[in-house]
């Protein structure tokens, strides 16, 4: 149920207006320096904090857009959507700032404090499906049973239009912006900073970032039209769209100048450096931008704006994503060790560890192995290091020692 396409793309104009209807709802994120991509950069480096708005994330820009414009006879019947999150709480914002009936529909296994903050203000959570594409299914055959307005995730103007007042912002904020990076799923966000950007500053060069796991736009463009991936799947749950709408499709094949991809280990490394050294709490959606500028994916010219989008992460994924980034970053390293097993053998294994400047997180025995000797014992050992140089060396020091060490067991 995806409306008809325009004939015309959103306009400046209509940003503009949306602006207007926003005033007093959502608030001015800043705009922070980040000095690790600076220095790696070799030029400013800011992030637009679109984690601190309201709900978590960007996405009640254009869901406030998109319920004020409905009409009353529109508004008595109640809206409906679906999303992983963000989607979801920004339109039970909006909804609930407008007086609207709201229903939300969820995929199951959603994260439970982003079900609890969709609850919290004020729609109705309904669960369907293990994927947002399947959830959407249900929310547009409930639109079509009880008359809902159905508020699409992306791929609607005033959504668009929304979003697009992000862009006006950093515009105002970094006034000497040559590059902004942004996160890409479906595509309402990339495409409202295209339309209010390159209205204003055409030199600006605009990228859109998605993750290689759920990466639509690449194959869509190419083919000049919208495509549906077979299969998708990343930790970027905010991002993970299987095929880019119509109307943001359009835009984006005219306004925006390039999208690039980042591997799942770029976006933990990029969460770890923003929680690490910005301390800042992003979800795994909202750092892909920074991701791609960490690892090179895409060469820009400085000053550059990254848009952090969100900000409403699993503390459970989070800890899972640390740990990868870490690993990623060479700094957690698992293996395991083979000695003997005797009194004392242990205790001086840990204690040749710990001289080397490593730090045990955790130690598993196993002795069941058929592949062990009899009097042998294998340990699995996750040490934390200060990076990969000194996890080479901490590898290399153990087996100059005369251990086995080995890895992926």
């Amino acid at each position: 149920m995806t409306d008809a396409v325009p004939s015309e793309l959103v306009t400046l104009a209509d940003v503009e207006a949306a602006r207007r209807l926003l005033a007093g709802v959502t608030r001015l994120t800043p705009v922070e320096p980040c000095r690790p991509l600076t220095a790696k950069l070799g030029g400013p480096t800011w992030l637009k904090c679109e984690n601190l708005q309201r709900a978590g994330s960007f996405k009640v820009r254009g869901a406030y857009v998109r319920l004020a414009r409905l009409g009353d006879a529109e508004r008595r019947r109640g809206v409906v959507a679906a999303s992983a999150g963000n989607h979801a709480q920004g339109v039970a914002l909006a909804a609930g700032l407008l007086g609207i009936a709201s229903t939300v529909f969820m995929p199951l296994g959603a994260p439970l404090p982003k079900i609890a903050a969709t609850k919290g203000y004020g729609a109705a959570v309904q669960f369907a499906g293990s994927t947002v594409d399947e959830a959407l299914v249900a929310a547009q055959e409930f639109a079509e049973r009880t008359g809902a307005v159905f508020i699409h995730p992306f791929d609607h103007p005033d959504v668009i239009a929304g979003q697009g007042t992000i862009g006006l912002e950093l515009l105002e904020q970094v006034p000497e912006v040559k590059t902004v990076l942004a996160g890409t799923g479906g595509g309402g966000l990339i495409s409202g900073l295209a339309v209010a950007i390159k209205a204003v500053r055409p030199d600006v060069r605009i990228i859109g970032v998605q993750a290689a796991g759920a990466a639509a736009f690449p194959p869509s463009l190419a083919q000049g039209r919208p495509v549906r991936l077979g299969a998708f799947g990343t930790i970027a749950d905010g991002i993970a769209v299987g095929r880019p709408g119509d109307i943001t499709f359009a835009h984006v094949g005219k306004l925006v100048d390039e999208i690039v991809t980042v591997t799942e280990e770029d976006i933990s490394r990029a969460l770890l450096m923003l929680l690490e050294r910005g301390k800042m709490v992003v979800e795994p959606a909202g750092s892909v931008g920074v991701a791609a500028l960490l690892a090179g994916a895409v060469q820009v010219e400085t000053p550059v704006v990254a848009v952090l989008s969100g900000g409403n992460i699993d503390p459970m994924l989070m800890v899972r994503v640390i740990e990868h980034g870490l690993a990623a970053a060479g700094r957690y390293l698992t293996f395991t060790v083979r000695c003997g097993d005797r009194p004392g053998h242990l205790a001086k294994l840990l204690t040749y560890i710990a001289e080397q400047g490593a730090n045990i997180v955790d130690v598993a025995h196993r002795r069941q192995d058929p592949r062990l000797q009899l009097g042998e014992v294998e340990l699995g050992l996750s040490v934390e290091t200060r990076g990969s140089e000194h996890s080479d060396r901490l590898v290399n020091a153990l087996r100059s020692a005369g251990y086995t060490v080995t890895f992926g067991v």
